[in-house]
């Protein structure tokens, strides 16, 4: 027996091309003739917009066309059709009508150029092709160059010129063109000068944009809906289609019966109308379709399009189920690896948990410590919210509650899952939006803390662009083994030190962290013992530290000493600071020399995010685990130190130099000499008006710009 290989195919690329009617017949399983919808007895009408076989969508029928019923068997729905009386433009191609009109002879339907120009330009696409560059300027160029001719180079007919007045009233020489002689004409624009007017010949031909069939979604695509009192609301699209129809009908009647011309166009007009607003709603230049309400319709364009619309509420964003979202505020005493997550967050989220022989005790002690009476005081206990049994095929999900949980503690069996609450330790991605880079969403761990606000270290602003001004962020709790561990791999806070972007640490020192680590390391800074205890404390020093005395046996502990407690042994560093970046001098230089600091001020450039020369080095020679414990200490170390010295600023700390406000002064004084002689040559009457101005309003416009341009220079220099 022969053994067929099984190959999985991949996507090469999706072409989206223009639909043929035939190809709209072709997928049609109904022609649609009647506008209404359902009979008295609530059945839908054969051949009418919710006929059964464009699919079902009360749960007990089957769809005529494959027999599936909606729910279980999932039919997806079908395609219908109308026949359009008279042909229509569709709105969204009007532009390509237009220029494919301007490029091409009405009469032979040929290019407006000689075939010499022809080949050079389609030479030039091969060029485009080949180097991989944009097309658009060549296509750009064959339309200028068809509006020049005056005569057809093929046939000699006078070429008239196109004009479009919105949205799909097309106009040769100010005569109006029906979409019927839009459609001659675009027919005999021949396969081989398609590519030049940037259409594909495989996928398309123009007179397609001018519509003679009209698809009908499927009953599914727009469902109507029962109300309370028993009436049918009906969807939308059906309203509009609805309105399709009945002028359709209008106008085949009329045009049959030899009706006047005038009440033809006008109902092809109205036909026209209905097409565009079921196409696009929000068409400028018409007045939109609107309800019976007042509301305007939303139609197929606005399906797809904004915020609301298909792609980026339902296909970019979705809802999900196991998230959580918060104001977010600032804990120093958190690890950069951990998240702060609220009591009442913690014990709506829950994690599955299979019952293996190894593990059957401990889910039964989760089962019922909630509500143990030693437990009762505690401010956090981690407990069960729900247990899934499954017998038979089906699936049970039991919430446990204080009744029941002893019970179902006793009934647990391996293979059943329970649902537990959050507890510290758990991995949850973290994310701020707007998501603008891969650090926008990073793992942390969990620590359940009380209040109702997201907690994280400050460190970890810069990743997410995040402050405390009433930002929101959103928590994902991660269910399954693999995720966790890909997460904790991959997405980890520490993993993200080093940005990929310019390779520097993205997460690190900010605001007080680097104010504190400033005022300890400045200008050798003398620390009386016992604040040095309370710094080191606070960050959980344990070994020895140089102690001094000075004149009057006060003992005192250098700053850097302090600093020097949180590098790494066998660091050599020397780099220049922030604080003296415009001097030479000594101690400009930070010195570290096997883990100590021996000089300089440990600033921005030390510690920061984006410039830590320091930071940046522990990462990669000590690896992130040193990164990520140095971090933590020097933002408990930074905050320690800024609440015993503390620093003052004032008005003063934002002046600027007299240099440049001497400069400042001179460019004012300049700026009040120009308008001076302005208002001279305006009094003199030899100030030339600008074309469409009085003198009056040339001599304000050109005072305007002179003042514009002192204010910009004094913005500049003070800046």
């Amino acid at each position: 027996m022969e053994r067929v290989s099984s190959v999985t195919k991949k996507i090469g690329y999706i072409e989206f091309t223009l639909l043929s009617p035939t190809e709209i017949r072709k997928m049609s399983a109904t022609k649609v003739i009647t506008a209404d919808t359902y009979d008295e007895d609530g059945f839908p009408i054969p051949m009418g917009l919710m006929d059964p076989k464009m699919g079902v969508i009360e749960p007990g029928l089957r769809c005529k066309t494959c027999g599936q019923r909606v729910g279980k068997d999932k039919c997806p729905g079908h395609f219908g059709h109308i026949d359009l009386a008279m042909p229509v433009i569709h709105v969204g191609h009007v532009k390509t009508i237009r220029d494919c009109l301007r490029a091409t002879c009405r009469e032979c339907g040929r290019l407006l150029f000689t075939d010499k120009q022809r080949e050079e330009f389609l030479r030039q696409l091969e060029q485009c092709e080949q180097t991989g560059r944009s097309k658009r300027h060549v296509y750009r160029a064959v339309i200028e160059e068809a509006r020049k001719a005056e005569v057809c180079p093929h046939c000699g007919r006078p070429v008239g010129k196109i004009e479009l007045d919105k949205p799909t009233t097309l106009r040769e020489n100010g005569k109006k063109l029906t979409p019927a002689e839009v459609r001659e004409w675009l027919e005999k624009i021949r396969d081989e000068d398609l590519p030049l007017l940037d259409i594909n010949r495989k996928a398309a031909r123009p007179e397609w944009m001018v519509l003679t069939v009209l698809p009908v979604p499927p009953v599914t695509v727009r469902p109507s809906v029962t109300l309370q009192s028993g009436e049918r609301s009906e969807d939308d699209l059906t309203h509009k289609l609805v309105d399709v129809i009945r002028i359709n009908q209008r106008l085949q009647e009329n045009r049959d019966a030899g009706a006047p011309q005038l009440i033809v166009e006008d109902l092809w007009e109205l036909l026209q109308y209905h097409v565009t607003t079921y196409l696009d709603n929000q068409t400028s230049g018409i007045p939109p379709a609107r309800h019976r309400s007042g509301r305007p319709l939303k139609t197929l364009a606005q399906r797809l399009k904004g915020k609301e619309g298909r792609f980026r509420s339902n296909l970019s964003g979705k809802r999900v189920n196991f998230s959580a979202r918060t104001v977010i505020s600032p804990d120093p005493n958190l690890s950069i690896n951990e998240i702060g997550v609220p009591i009442k967050v913690a014990e709506e989220l829950t994690v599955p948990v299979r019952v293996t022989y190894y593990n059957v005790d401990w889910c039964k002690k989760m089962i019922t410590q909630k509500y143990a009476p030693e437990n009762a005081k505690k401010e956090y206990v981690p407990g069960v919210n729900y247990v899934i049994k499954t017998s038979g095929g089906v699936r049970r999900r039991i919430k446990i509650t204080e009744k029941n949980a002893e019970a179902m503690a006793e009934k647990l069996e391996i293979g059943d899952i329970i649902e537990r609450q959050l507890m510290d330790g758990d991995l949850v991605l973290f994310n701020r939006q707007p998501s603008l880079h891969r650090m926008s969403m990073m793992a942390h761990r969990v620590r359940v803390v009380p209040y109702k606000t997201f907690r994280f270290n400050l460190c970890v602003c810069p990743p997410y662009n995040a402050d405390f001004d009433g930002d929101e962020m959103n928590l994902h709790l991660l269910q399954g083994e693999e995720a966790k561990a890909e997460a904790e791999i991959l997405m980890k806070v520490q993993e993200n030190i080093l940005s990929p972007r310019f390779g520097g640490p993205i997460i690190g020192g900010i605001h007080d962290i680097i104010s504190g680590c400033f005022l300890l390391t400045h200008k050798d800074r003398k620390v009386k013992l016992e604040d040095a205890s309370y710094l080191l404390a606070a960050i959980g020093y344990k070994g020895d530290i140089p102690i001094h005395k000075d004149e009057n046996g006060n003992r005192y502990v250098y700053g850097r000493d302090i600093f020097s407690t949180l590098l790494p042994k066998g660091l050599n560093m020397k780099y220049k600071s922030k604080t003296y970046e415009d001097k030479d001098t000594p101690e400009a230089y930070v010195i570290i020399k096997d883990g100590v600091l021996q000089q300089g001020t440990i600033d921005e450039n030390s510690i920061g995010a984006f410039k830590g020369k320091l930071l940046d080095k522990i990462v990669r020679e000590y690896g992130v685990d040193a990164g990520r414990e140095f971090l933590d200490k020097v933002t408990r170390l930074g905050i320690a130190v800024c609440t015993i010295f503390g620093f003052t600023t004032s008005i003063d700390d934002e002046d600027i130099p007299e240099e440049a406000k001497r400069k400042i002064q001179e460019g004012l004084e300049e700026a009040m000499e120009k308008i001076k002689q302005l208002i001279h040559a305006y009094q003199q009457g030899e100030l030339e008006a600008l074309p469409g101005r009085s003198p009056e309003e040339t001599l304000e416009m050109e005072i305007m710009k002179v003042t514009g341009r002192a204010r910009d220079m004094a913005g500049e220099i003070a800046g």
